[in-house]
């Protein structure tokens, strides 16, 4: 009887893990979504191209999508949203394309914050550490990546001053694909990872970008679509970093790589899958999504099992594992294990 009862334990727990998957939710609109924030079981953010924004607060039965009032042309790449009511778009482009807009009555009212100044510019991300603290990341100018941070909630959005960031390389930059090029982790550490360049890097600061290190990486590169496409860490030593190549979407190999202390090293995975640009920790497991399909694995990338074969382009969670993936025309779909 002890070995029946452990059979038919073994049984349907592998059969909950064989049967994770993508629930498709309804979406009013054919906007691209790029932008997702999870922030609790019940609520979820998203954003994408025509302006558009879109926010559940029932688990995703169901969603209200709205336009923000004069920003009908800009495409929100990221999402940042702390509650039903506080949220960030910011939406990628040249020049004054890139913007930042807050709500904070759940969307029936949008400030702009930051209009980017600078024609060379181009924001990809922007992360927060809590309410009042966060950083947005461009391009480089001249060079340079551009960083800019708030301490007030994103009343004022300042240059990174002191910042001793390692200049850029030849053709390197970021890829706004799934606003998760850029994570900020606890109270302090930040993170940001690149493309285009001979190297796909990882930059790191420990101290809100006051000084930085930054680690050459496996992934593929050498060619400007090709690189890091977003980064995630389930605690402050381990993580994940996916990319490939955006132009080939359906090659595999150099696509992913893992980390155990913080960033400073990182090794390739063994079993790689197609071109990700979205990387999330789900509780007991990593899930990754891209152009072809998506994945995951309960063994820290030793393995990786196929979720589908839709295409998404960011996926989120919370630390309890619920979670969404977004992708073209309206695409939404919710986790179920």
């Amino acid at each position: 009887m002890k070995h029946l009862c452990l059979a038919v334990f073994l049984l349907v727990f592998c059969d909950s893990i064989a049967h994770a998957q993508w629930v498709q939710q309804p979406f009013l609109s054919d906007a691209d979504l790029r932008g997702l924030c999870v922030v609790s079981a019940k609520v979820a953010w998203v954003s994408g191209t025509k302006g558009i924004y879109g926010r559940t607060t029932d688990a995703g039965k169901t969603w209200s999508v709205g336009t923000v009032p004069g920003a009908e042309k800009l495409d929100f790449r990221d999402v940042e949203a702390f509650d039903e009511r506080r949220a960030y778009l910011l939406s990628a482009g040249p020049g004054d394309k890139s913007q930042i807009y807050k709500t904070e009555d759940g969307g029936k009212t949008w400030g702009l914050q930051f209009k980017n100044p600078d024609r060379d510019g181009f924001f990809n991300a922007f992360a927060f550490w809590d309410d009042k603290h966060g950083v947005a990341l461009g391009d480089p100018v001249k060079g340079q990546f551009q960083l800019i941070v708030t301490e007030d909630g994103g009343t004022n959005w300042r240059p990174l001053a002191g910042t001793n960031l390692p200049p850029a390389l030849p053709n390197e930059g970021a890829f706004a694909a799934s606003g998760t090029c850029l994570i900020t982790h606890g109270k302090n550490d930040v993170w940001f990872c690149t493309g285009g360049a001979k190297t796909a890097r990882v930059f790191h600061s420990a101290d809100r970008g006051r000084n930085w290190t930054v680690s050459p990486t496996p992934i593929r590169a050498g060619i400007a679509s090709a690189g890091i496409f977003s980064i995630s860490f389930r605690d402050r030593n381990n993580g994940l970093i996916v990319g490939g190549d955006y132009r080939k979407p359906n090659d595999s190999g150099a696509t992913a790589a893992l980390t155990r202390d913080g960033g400073k090293t990182w090794t390739l995975l063994d079993r790689p899958f197609a071109y990700r640009s979205g990387v999330a920790w789900a509780k007991d497991r990593w899930v990754v999504v891209g152009t072809s399909g998506s994945d995951y694995s309960q063994d820290d990338g030793a393995m990786w099992k196929v979720l589908d074969r839709n295409n998404y382009n960011s996926v989120g969670f919370t630390a309890m594992g619920e979670g969404w993936a977004v992708g073209p025309r309206g695409r939404i779909a919710k986790f179920a294990k």
